[in-house]
């Protein structure tokens, strides 16, 4: 396909994008979009010029947010990036905050001015963030002032990152980045991006745990919403979000903040979205739609037992792990409303494949959302027949684009997107999940790469050799579990897996520590010394 004219000065993005002939065979024929289009416009001032100026937006934080508030909010903020610190058209903008009003208005704010957002995990450690700086080149980084400690770390050792920025992620707007937006006007010019202008990079670790950069165009964020969300949730403005997956996932962002943007919806923002606190939102707020994983939904079924009440919902939307078929039956009976399971890939920037409000089956994916095709195939490509396992195909609308990676020809072949996930189609055209096709542990719907947790493990002094996999969990869907060799010295016990444990969860993200740890005296290798993890994973 041949790319519009872009209107980004800073061309960083349009020219790390992939080789033409790596790219994935895209279909958006169904999606008519003007070829001037800024994704934050459209899910903002364009929502108050269509009459939502006095719907609630956001609401978290303690406060609700209208639609013209959050218009303001953003027009303000555009105008400090670009007067007060240079953002220019194609700067890529680092975000780092939880889930809360503030990220999405910067998130917005960013975009209305042409920029190239990252949105980072709260949970990630100075090196992580790094990773991202050096790999984006970025120069800029918004930080909510509670979380500065791990940013200011990082600047302090980038070559790259030039200033970090503090806005206030509470409701007081008590920060820098606050306090020089609060007189700007709120009319803003946004940069007239085109339609397919990088708007968004969103990393993924890979199963090296080297982070990978999907780029997204500003028509794909608006793809997603006119398709999935459009065609399987049926959105109204009547509907209320709630959820759990942070908004640095596309699969955050998406349901979290673009699905009920572009609608005219609301959405709930919870910092600590434990089962809990969303139990909470749903019972105040009456929230309609929920994201997250089968973990919290187990939570929640037992939550009613002891009277919560989620009546308000009318789709439970399953993503992140495999929803095993008990726990959409219970949900199905216990409320009488569907659990929809689907999958998404960061790659291809969310769900494109799902079940069905009237036609949702336990223990199955369902088929592809409108504009997708997906098929079953062997290592060279071929289509498998009906009922066999293969690895998962999928073409569509959006697809992988990695920044500057040679995994592209890994991911794309043949035009096809190949997401790591091993399916067979039933013989109705159902598709059905059977494993990963590498060594990502998905647990509690964080995506996990083992090499990475290895490689933190070899830190500490008393690790000689280790190894780590993904164990089944009927809580957690998996366990990061962690096959230690002991370097002479060191002793097992009780309290050095504690303190590994620790030492893991200071040093990189703490959701990734292993919560088994073992300890062997020699791992199992090939004759070349390659690590077989597969005997660990049978015994």
């Amino acid at each position: 396909m041949t790319l519009l004219d872009s209107s980004h000065v800073d061309t960083f993005c349009r020219d790390n994008l992939p080789p033409k002939h790596l790219w994935p065979k895209l279909n958006a024929s169904q999606f008519a979009y003007p070829k001037q289009l800024n994704v934050a416009v459209e899910l903002t001032d364009h929502m108050v010029e269509r009459g939502f100026g006095d719907h609630t937006a956001l609401i978290g934080n303690g406060r609700m947010r209208t639609y013209k508030e959050l218009s303001d909010w953003s027009n303000r903020l555009a105008h400090a990036l670009v007067e007060d610190y240079g953002v220019k058209p194609g700067n890529r903008v680092l975000i780092r905050a939880a889930n809360n009003p503030a990220l999405v208005a910067c998130w917005l704010a960013a975009t209305k001015a042409g920029a190239v957002v990252v949105n980072t995990m709260p949970m990630l450690r100075a090196g992580e963030l790094n990773q991202i700086i050096e790999l984006a080149e970025i120069k800029l980084a918004l930080c909510d002032t509670r979380l500065m400690d791990e940013m200011v770390a990082c600047a302090k050792t980038s070559n790259i990152l030039q200033q970090v920025v503090g806005f206030d992620g509470t409701a007081n707007f008590d920060a820098e980045l606050d306090r020089v937006a609060l007189n700007k006007s709120v009319r803003f010019d946004a940069v007239a991006t085109s339609a397919d202008d990088v708007a968004l990079l969103g990393f993924t670790s890979g199963t090296t745990g080297k982070p990978k950069a999907t780029m997204h165009f500003h028509r794909d964020l608006l793809i997603i919403a006119d398709g999935y969300a459009r065609e399987v949730l049926e959105v109204t403005p009547e509907d209320v979000f709630v959820g759990s997956p942070p908004l640095a996932f596309t699969f955050g962002l998406g349901g979290l903040a673009i699905f009920p943007l572009r609608f005219g919806a609301a959405a709930t923002l919870l910092e600590t979205a434990s089962p809990p606190e969303m139990i909470n939102i749903i019972e105040t707020y009456k929230a309609t739609i929920c994201f997250t994983s089968p973990t919290a939904y187990r939570a929640m079924l037992s939550a009613m037992d002891e009277g919560a009440d989620l009546s308000s919902l009318r789709i439970a939307v399953s993503a992140g792990e495999a929803l095993p078929a008990p726990v959409f039956e219970e949900w199905q009976a216990k409320t009488g409303k569907p659990m929809l399971d689907g999958i998404g890939a960061t790659e291809m920037l969310h769900i494109f494949m799902s079940n069905r409000i009237d036609d949702a089956r336990p223990g199955c994916t369902g088929k592809p959302i409108s504009g997708y095709q997906a098929k079953i195939v062997d290592d060279q490509m071929q289509e498998l027949p009906r009922g066999e396992v293969g690895k998962l195909a999928v073409q569509g609308p959006t697809g992988c684009r990695y920044l500057n990676d040679d995994r592209q020809a890994n991911y794309v072949v043949d035009g096809w997107n190949l997401t790591g996930d091993e399916f067979f189609q039933d013989q109705d055209g159902y598709f059905h999940f059977a494993a990963r096709t590498d060594d990502m542990i998905l647990s509690s719907g964080y995506n996990i790469a083992g090499p990475e947790v290895e490689a933190c493990l070899l830190g500490h002094p008393a690790v000689c050799e280790c190894a780590v996999i993904g164990t089944p969990d009927e809580k957690r869907g998996q366990l990061v579990d962690a096959y230690v060799v002991l370097n002479q010295g060191y002793s097992a016990s009780d309290e050095l897996i504690t303190e590994l444990q620790n030492y893991v969860k200071s040093t990189i993200a703490p959701y990734k520590y292993p919560r088994l740890v073992h300890f062997i005296d020699v791992l199992p290798k090939t004759e070349t010394g390659k690590i077989q993890r597969f005997k660990l994973k049978t015994g």
